[in-house]
């Protein structure tokens, strides 16, 4: 070979890399950025910008029918690395206060009002029902169930939703707060809750995730992976006999299957994909359905305070959403900056863990819903 044609075959990659690789290269960078100077939800942005920018680097060969083909394959086609994640997730989530305050699921039901609503404009607004569907599901912010439903509905979306589902997740501490003070008078944000809750027995906390699995499978079977995953992780956690296997849940298992999910999904935010108006629509979407469960939230939260008498406090309605613990936690940090010895926290997680199986089975009623009017 020639100095001319080596030089030429060096300049390849340079020669097919086009301003939309850039662009999304950059974002790919900024991704990172959040990851690491701010540590917005880290374990996810940081993987699915370096996949980003992989995926944007020319004649790789990693997307057609390389490393990231494999991946995507294996891990998002087949819906695993989605459901080896709710394993982990369920082994972490300890469902005490929600079983010791069974009210408490009206709020993980409310939380979920966002998005059907956003599937109604979605489609009004011109996105296919399949479309439409699986962005209304970023509203949870619940990233397992947002990607499964996507991978089922509009594998062409997967990108821009599972990106969004993530990044709000991150944006919770920005997004909720000025929704909570808005909605809510600085009394309510102060009322204390007090937590004498019955107690939960061992029995009741292993005999839960085995009913929940079959009464939901039963009733949504759609949803079935994903709550089944969800509730084998608590019975690890819950049963006392099987600690490896629940600590491998929590640390090894979710942890490889998000470095992987991440990746893969960094890697399909192609220029060509991601670069359209469609994908703004996605994310635009996608927040509104965010700040819609939210806002259904704080307001039923607030009907209950007025049932109650005032011995609920609302903000634990902004926790009715998923994105489990961290919905939960700023709902109790909001409380205790109007009153520092407030303490809803247990309140909160109650809801929020109401908010964790709410997404799945608003999911799964979705998947149900869509694929039987399509199959019709």
């Amino acid at each position: 070979m020639d100095l001319a044609n080596l030089l030429h075959e060096l300049a390849k990659g340079f020669t097919n890399f086009s301003a939309g690789n850039a662009v999304m290269i950059a974002v790919g960078v900024a991704l990172i950025y959040l990851a690491v100077a701010r540590e917005y939800e880290p374990v996810l942005l940081l993987p699915i910008g370096f996949g980003c920018i992989l995926g944007n680097i020319p004649l790789t060969g990693m997307t057609t029918g390389g490393l990231f083909t494999v991946l995507y394959d294996a891990g998002i086609k087949t819906e695993l690395f989605p459901l080896l994640i709710f394993i982990g997730v369920g082994a972490m989530i300890d469902f005490t206060p929600l079983l010791a305050q069974p009210r408490l699921v009206l709020l993980g039901a409310a939380g979920q009002f966002g998005i059907f609503g956003t599937l109604i404009l979605a489609v009004l607004i011109g996105f296919p029902l399949n479309e439409a569907a699986s962005i209304g599901v970023i509203g949870a912010i619940d990233g397992p169930t947002s990607i499964f439903v996507a991978s089922k509905l509009a594998p062409n979306l997967l990108a821009p939703i599972a990106v969004a589902a993530y990044s709000y997740m991150s944006l919770i501490p920005i997004i909720q707060p000025p929704l909570m003070r808005l909605l809510t008078t600085k009394k309510e944000r102060a009322i204390r809750m007090e937590y004498a809750p019955r107690p939960v027995s061992r029995r009741v906390r292993v005999m839960f995730p085995i009913l929940v699995t079959i009464i939901v499978g039963l009733i949504v079977p759609e949803s079935a992976p994903l709550i089944g995953m969800l509730m084998l992780g608590n019975l690890l956690r819950e049963s006392g006999v099987v600690e490896r296997l629940s600590k491998a849940s929590q640390n090894e298992i979710i942890n490889i299957a998000t470095l992987f999910l991440g990746l893969t999904i960094g890697s399909t935010m192609t220029a060509d994909s991601f670069l359209n108006t469609a994908t703004l629509a996605v994310l635009g979407l996608g927040l509104l359905a965010f700040v819609l469960d939210t806002i259904a939230g704080l307001l039923f939260g607030k009907l209950l305070s007025r049932v109650s008498g005032g011995k609920i406090n609302p903000l634990i309605g902004a926790a009715g959403i998923s994105a489990f613990p961290m919905a939960g936690r700023l709902a109790a940090k909001m409380a205790q900056e109007e009153d520092f010895d407030n303490f809803i926290l247990m309140h909160a997680m109650g809801a929020n863990t109401a908010g964790q199986l709410g997404s799945v089975m608003a999911g799964g009623v979705l998947l149900t819903l869509v694929l039987s009017i399509l199959g019709g």
